[in-house]
């Protein structure tokens, strides 16, 4: 299996689980409450790990007891972080997530006092170790730096982008990828109404590389540098437990079908049972085993 980076942010998550969402200016009592590690990179690097992949992951810690439950989970799932830009002052970002068990949609209010990863941090990686780099599209500028010195070092080495939330000059980075991931909430805020109109626009900026948009209960869909376009229809679940990290999932499985050479509808198709088995459950533990049985 692939040896695999992943550069983004790591959450304390803090998860109140109700049945219903409540109403503005109202008081409720949750079902019960879990306290974990969350962040898109850091999740989507769980669910790889479980496929087995090798996943080391590059981003920013604080010492506090926040930063000690990221710790934790990480070496539960064999992820390694000697990477990481250690912190003195900061907090943990914190993201409170209202879960609503009667349709398992998510509500997050997140919280930040800590600086975004630099990108001399990441120059001091040996990027000579991995086989994929996966970056969190966040701040621009110093993903930037960091995309342009992994291609300068190391020019054959593959990355991808998650494209989540619009941010000021984003569309910089995308000459530096073979694998754009685009987030239904980014295609909204920017006026596309689908996931084709989307990645049609989007690939005149990013001609060269593969462009996946994740557009719910409609599945996803994907364009390939020649221009084919190709849709896998969602997963179908009875019952939605929680939907938290379904995106993280969907990516992690498309960059595991990309290392293995599936082609990119099998890829799409792997990629949606996968997100669709993690909306039947809460967390991650047992995922992968889950999705294995799906072919035996």
């Amino acid at each position: 299996m692939a040896h695999i980076l992943g550069v983004g942010i790591a959450t304390l998550d803090i998860i109140n689980y109700l049945n219903g969402y409540p109403q503005e200016d109202s008081e409720v009592r949750a079902e019960r409450q879990q306290v974990c590690r969350g962040g898109n990179a850091c999740n989507s690097l769980v669910v790889l790990s479980q496929l087995g992949e090798h996943c080391d992951w590059c981003g920013v810690l604080a010492n506090d007891a926040g930063g000690q439950i990221i710790r934790q989970d990480l070496q539960s799932h064999g992820i390694h972080f000697s990477h990481c830009q250690i912190e003195s002052g900061g907090t943990t970002p914190t993201s409170y997530i209202t879960l609503n068990q009667l349709n398992g949609s998510r509500t997050i209010v997140h919280y930040r006092d800590l600086p975004e990863l630099s990108a001399d941090s990441f120059i001091q990686c040996d990027l000579t170790r991995y086989q994929w780099v996966h970056f969190e599209g966040r701040a621009v500028d110093q993903i930037k730096v960091m995309l342009q010195h992994l291609k300068q070092q190391q020019p054959r080495l593959p990355c991808s982008i998650e494209i989540e939330k619009p941010r000021e000059g984003i569309e910089t980075l995308f000459p530096y990828a073979e694998l754009l991931l685009f987030s239904r909430h980014f295609a909204e805020a920017n006026g596309y109404t689908s996931a084709v109109s989307l990645l049609s626009a989007m690939q005149l900026l990013a001609p060269h590389a593969q462009l996946v948009c994740a557009w719910g209960s409609d599945g996803a869909y994907a364009v390939e540098p020649q221009g084919d376009i190709f849709h896998a229809s969602a997963f179908a679940q009875t019952d939605i437990i929680d939907s938290l990290g379904a995106g993280d999932t969907f990516n992690a499985a498309v960059i595991h079908n990309r290392l293995l050479g599936q082609p990119l509808p099998l890829a799409l198709k792997n990629s949606n049972r996968l997100a669709g088995l993690k909306c039947s459950q809460q967390g991650y533990t047992g995922l992968a085993a889950r999705y294995q049985k799906l072919d035996k």
